[in-house]
Parts: structure tokens; sequence; C-alpha cells
């Protein structure tokens, strides 16, 4: 069995989101690091190998970006993949998520996985469904927010995350998973799995070694375009209620609630 996970380079948390104006794209020339979401698709893969139940032979990190995104990949090896895909091409250059969902499928059609875990979301753009659309094309059943997994009679039995509560599915394979945050704590790498994470195979792809249209990738392949941008409205100061009259303090705060229909 072969579980691919999907890894994303992103701007690093402690950087300051900036957009390029020029290109309306996210400026991505300071510090990034591996999207802090897929380490929980990673370690779900390692658990799924290292618990047994399933016959897993080989965890591939696969990727899409410019030649830094090998440092996201180097990353999940570290974390435990045996090795990593990088798709590279400028004709992917301004892929929104149809575009971009349709060449990670066309890197995974070539790998064949049985199982394609990512996490929930990218720190950056956070639109929360390149795995449905990577389903899609792959036309395999996907499942969003899973927060538990377990392998029963050959299938994975998943609880997923809902606004009412959790669903229980069971899930024939292949699938497309995506999970949520909470379904594991990432492991740390140790010194020598970083060490060695330099030495395990990275496979890196051009759109054409996996038969990707040039027209239906960039920009050109984009079913949306970025119009216009606009910094979002300052953070207004916020109401200090002093605690000095306890009727009237509590009052206010009611107040305050029931005005944002909090209560």
């Amino acid at each position: 069995m072969k579980i691919c996970v999907l890894v994303k380079e992103v701007p690093d948390a402690a950087v300051q989101k900036r957009i390029d104006t020029g290109s309306m794209r996210l400026d991505r020339s300071g510090e990034n690091n591996l999207n802090p979401f897929d380490t929980h698709a990673i370690e779900a893969a390692m658990q799924l190998k290292e618990g047994g139940d399933l016959q897993v032979d080989e965890v591939v990190a696969v990727t899409m970006g410019p030649g830094s995104a090998q440092r996201a990949l180097q990353k999940a090896v570290a974390l435990g993949a045996d090795r990593s895909v990088h798709l590279s091409d400028d004709a992917l250059l301004g892929s929104d998520v149809c575009a971009t969902g349709l060449a990670l499928a066309k890197v995974l059609e070539s790998e064949s996985p049985d199982v394609v875990l990512l996490g929930q979301q990218s720190d950056d753009g956070e639109c929360y469904t390149i795995g449905a659309v990577v389903a899609d094309h792959l036309k395999m059943p996907s499942l969003t927010q899973v927060v538990k997994m377990d392998v029963e009679d050959g299938k994975l039995r998943c609880e997923r995350q809902a606004e009412y509560g959790y669903d229980t599915v069971s899930l024939a394979l292949p699938a497309v998973i995506s999970v949520g945050d909470a379904i594991n704590e990432p492991r740390y790498p140790s010194l020598k799995a970083i060490m060695g994470a330099k030495k395990k195979p990275l496979d890196t792809k051009s759109a054409g070694d996996v038969g990707i249209d040039p027209g239906q990738v960039g920009e050109a392949g984009s079913q949306t375009t970025v119009i216009s941008l606009n910094p979002p409205p300052p953070k207004q100061a916020g109401e200090i209620i002093e605690d000095e009259d306890t009727n009237e303090t509590v009052e206010k705060i009611v107040a305050w609630l029931d005005e944002r229909k909090l209560i």
C-alpha cells in the first residue's frame, strides 16, 4: 500500500503576510515553512504505517511549487516520509485552486496511491477545498475534517468533525482524506532524521512529465481572477467595562453580548 501526503510551502507564521500588488499574488519572498496543518497529515500517515493494521510500503510527500518548496519536502521526509515528489514548472504560476487540484491529481495519477492525505487547509490560502478538487479528478471518495482514523476490515473507519457533532464513516480505499488538526500531535523530527532527509529520493517533475496540458493550469487555465485587493478594516478599540458596581457591570456585559447575538 502506498500513502501520498500532499504538502505545501507557506509563509512562516511569524512573518506578516503581504500581497504583491503587481501580480496580485501572495508575496512569498520572506521566510517560508512547511504548512503546519500538513504535519498532522504526515503524522497520520506514519501512524497508519507504524500501526501495523495496514501493510503500508511507503509514504510519499508530494508538493507543487517553486524551487524553494523542496525545503518543505525535506521537512516532510524528516518527519517520516520515505521519498518526495516535487512538481515545478513556470506553466503552473498563477494557478487557482481548480488548476492546482488538476495539476496535483496528475502527479498522483503517476503514483497510484491507495490513500491521499492532506491537512485541512493551507496557512496562506485557507480555501479548505483542494482535497475535494483532487478527489474529483482522481474519481476517489473524499472525506474532510477527519479527526480519527482506525483500520477496520481493510477499510478506514473515520470520524469527521461537523458543526453538529461528529460523523462516523466507513471509507473504502482508495480515497482522499483531509485531516483536522485535532487528529494527532505531530512528532518532532530527530537530528538524525533531519540530517538524513537530504539523502532520501526526491523526484522533480515538470508539467509535461505528468501529462499536464499547459492550457489547463496557470493563469490561462484558472477559472478565477483576482480583480482587486483591499486591506482589512482597522481593528477597533475594545470596550473596557470596569468592575466597580456588580449589578451595573453585569447589565453592561449582558447588553454587550445580546447586541452581538452571542446569548
